[in-house]
């Protein structure tokens, strides 16, 4: 039986959430990643913010990477966002994604709604951290799985 992380996607699916990564940040200083894993063996946050310090996402000029964090058998997900970001945004500045996101899970079409939350998360970066000339893309776009 094939593993249901690399079941979750397929290689199509997973170059169009690539390109939608690619997309957000032609916009914006900000970095977003996407994270699947099979299971969370713990609380939600705190394994986004284990994944987000493990790939380095803390790492990047002004500290405003992204990780949208999936656990396929969990039916999970989160939105992490960096200290860059956190301090200039109100706390629910994630939920208009999260629930896009959200809606395209309910109905099956993960590829969409992470496409579509990538997306719209990039137009709210593009507000707070426009494209800046010296911009470089800090982090990997690939998917990252666990």
């Amino acid at each position: 039986m094939q593993d249901k992380v690399e079941s979750f996607l397929t290689t199509i699916e997973e170059q169009a959430i690539v390109d939608a990564i690619c997309v957000a940040e032609d916009h914006t200083s900000g970095e977003i990643r996407v994270h699947i894993e099979k299971t969370c063996n713990a609380d939600l946050e705190s394994r986004a913010l284990e994944v987000f310090s493990y790939l380095k996402m803390d790492n990047t000029r002004d500290r405003n990477g992204v990780l949208i964090y999936v656990a396929v058998d969990d039916h999970k997900f989160g939105i992490y966002g960096d200290e860059g970001i956190n301090n200039l945004v109100p706390k629910t500045f994630w939920d208009d994604t999260k629930t896009i996101i959200e809606n395209h899970f309910k109905s099956g079409h993960f590829k969409q709604g992470l496409v579509d939350g990538i997306l719209h998360a990039g137009q709210q970066l593009k507000t707070h951290f426009p494209i800046k000339d010296d911009d470089t893309n800090e982090l990997s776009n690939t998917i990252s799985k666990g």
